[in-house]
């Protein structure tokens, strides 16, 4: 039998190599059983089992406090050094590699000031302070503002905000103010969290809000009279009869009697304050008790502005002498427009989307101050407050025809802001002249700058394409304001290093050293040539004329006094500039009351007649 040798060639198989596993062990039985069982001598015993195994000896290494296994110990030691050459390794490459580093850049000036800028709403709180108010020079003032008048609707009127450089607590103004603030914070929670302000301008709006909740009957459904302002500063005629303008005191020295002045026809105050309570209900929803407060008042306010129609500054009020409003259908579409946000109840859009009140209102005609944002005015920034609304929810019919009107108007009014335009004016160093020339021109400037930075924001946001009308340019009316400028100074109190020194501000200008100055006994403060002893943080004051000149006088408020209704516009323009780009809008806050939205399908055409 052949078969294959691996190893090449034929291999042969004998038949008795071929016996099986069973024949050999059948043959194992025939073998000498005696033999097997002989002890075998040494040699034999090498050939069966191979050389006898030596027992190996274990060897150790003394480290003088133990004895360990040489084995052990080198196995020990050659795993660190392994280790050791790993973590080195590892180091190597993780240097080597390149990757974003999160380090910590410094603020930019946006942010710096905003901190700054924020800080004048503390310096002029009136009523009973907190403790970490941060104002040093500051104290509880006018804690007797409206008490002791019997049968009134209010218990008393302490707290709110000083207007500017007196004592005047002028609620048109201020209500504004709490509005835009508000704004901000809606649109810019984010910034305002990552300049760690949050907290503070949220203080600071509820200081307001609740003030104002004082000025009119808010646990009532319907009123018939609110305040409309606390203090008074007429001195025409030469009246020499103490009040906050004709005296120069520190607020916590005021001894002089403060008139208090109602309204019951005052339809831009009511519908301007009830802005502010809506506005403020959004920015504290996460509080739903406070919230709902503030929209009853809110509601309560507007419905009481509908029904008893008329100007607060009417009537030979004092307040047609410093806030003279010119009209009160922009608060109507203005205040409409915040309780549709602040409540999702479709009528307060349907009034704020009408027509003919936005007719009247201006929207549809011109003229030299269109498109100027203010105190007064609230329309332009109405018009993109309503734009928003298409941007994001598009409702549609029936409302689309009138917000593509606002939309489009929008767009024109920021064109119009551009040096390339000519609606308005600006000064050889480049400041725009929104109010033509006129005095006190920075607030106007502030407003219309967070208005194109928070348009600019919501396009981007809705990923809609930019202005047809030119780049970006918004932030250099605020550089301006912050220092580039002819001059080279920043018109921020406390910001830079070169500021207004003499601050049209009577607690600013004032020692606070014990001695209390009476109404006149202060003049010597208000009419020397030192700086004022106390620095007023954060304080804009009204801003150069339109040759970029300025006066340091403080004496002179056209140049150096400051007010909350600025203030307000520039925090909300400075939060909108500031911080990280990529750091957009909030999209969804503002419509957190707005119920999905179903359009109406438009009627049909009219039958076809031949």
């Amino acid at each position: 039998m052949y078969g294959r040798d691996p190893w090449g060639g034929s291999l042969e198989i004998n038949a008795a190599d071929s016996a099986t596993d069973d024949d050999r062990s059948r043959n194992l039985n025939d073998l000498d059983r005696a033999a097997l069982s002989r002890p075998l001598d040494e040699t034999q015993q090498s050939w069966l089992l191979g050389p006898a195994e030596q027992k190996k000896k274990k060897k150790y290494v003394d480290l003088g406090c133990i004895i360990v296994s040489r084995k052990i110990f080198v196995w020990t030691v050659g795993s660190i050094v392994a280790a050791a050459l790993l973590v080195g390794l590892i180091t190597v490459i993780v240097e080597a590699v390149p990757r974003h580093r999160h380090n910590h850049t410094p603020a930019d000036n946006y942010t710096l000031a905003l901190h700054k800028a924020l800080m004048f709403f503390n310096a002029q709180k009136s009523g009973k302070l907190p403790k970490h108010n941060n104002v040093s020079w500051r104290g509880s003032s006018c804690l007797s503002d409206g008490k002791g008048k019997q049968g009134s609707f209010y218990k008393d009127l302490v707290g709110g905000y000083y207007d500017a450089g007196d004592a005047i607590k002028f609620h048109f103004p201020a209500s504004f103010a709490m509005t835009m603030l508000s704004w901000s914070v809606i649109e810019y929670s984010a910034k305002y969290e990552a300049a760690g302000e949050l907290n503070h301008v949220k203080e600071i709006i509820k200081w307001g809000a609740d003030y104002f909740l004082k000025t009119f009957n808010s646990s009532s459904d319907t009123i018939n009279t609110m305040i409309a302002q606390v203090g008074t500063g007429d001195t025409s005629g030469g009246s020499t009869t103490p009040n906050d303008h004709y005296c120069w005191m520190r607020p916590e020295d005021i001894d002089y009697e403060r008139l208090v002045t109602e309204c019951s026809h005052c339809s831009d105050l009511a519908a301007e304050m009830a802005a502010a309570l809506a506005s403020a209900s959004i920015v504290f929803k996460d509080n739903k008790a406070y919230s709902q407060k503030l929209v009853h008042g809110a509601r309560t306010l507007f419905q009481f502005a509908r029904d008893q129609r008329g100007r607060y500054s009417e009537r030979g009020s004092e307040a047609a002498i410093f806030y003279n409003s010119t009209s009160y259908w922009d608060e109507f579409v203005w205040g409409g427009a915040w309780l549709y946000y602040a409540t999702g109840n479709n009528s307060y859009l349907q009034l704020a989307t009408n027509p003919g009140i936005a007719k009247h209102a201006g929207a549809f005609w011109g003229g030299p101050d269109y498109g100027v944002l203010s105190w007064d005015n609230k329309l332009a920034g109405t018009q993109l407050l309503l734009s928003r609304l298409r941007l994001f929810l598009s409702p549609g019919y029936p409302y689309e025809e009138i917000l593509r009107t606002f939309h489009n108007q929008t767009s024109i009014i920021m064109c119009s802001y551009l040096p390339i335009f000519t609606k308005f004016n600006r000064t050889r160093g480049g400041l725009i002249e929104l109010n033509h020339g006129r005095p006190q021109p920075l607030q106007y400037v502030v407003n219309a700058a967070f208005l194109a930075t928070l348009y600019s924001d919501y396009l981007e946001a809705a990923d809609t394409p930019g202005w047809y009308c030119g780049p970006n340019f918004y932030s250099t009316d605020i550089d301006y304001i912050l220092g580039k400028n002819p001059r080279k100074m920043s018109y921020v109190v406390g910001f830079g290093n070169h500021y207004p020194k003499h601050v049209h501000h009577r607690g600013a200008s004032i020692p606070k050293n014990k001695i209390r100055y009476n109404c006149k006994g202060g003049w010597k403060w208000r009419d020397t040539t030192k700086p004022n002893p106390n620095t007023l943080v954060g304080a804009m004051v009204a801003g150069p004329d339109r040759h970029d000149g300025f006066r340091d006088v403080r004496t002179n408020y056209n140049y150096t006094e400051p007010t909350i209704a600025g203030n307000a516009g520039l925090v909300a323009a400075l939060v909108a500039l500031s911080g990280d780009k990529t750091t957009g809008i909030d999209k969804n806050t503002i419509f957190s009351a707005v119920p999905p939205m179903f359009p109406t399908p438009p009627p049909p055409p009219a039958p076809w007649r031949p």
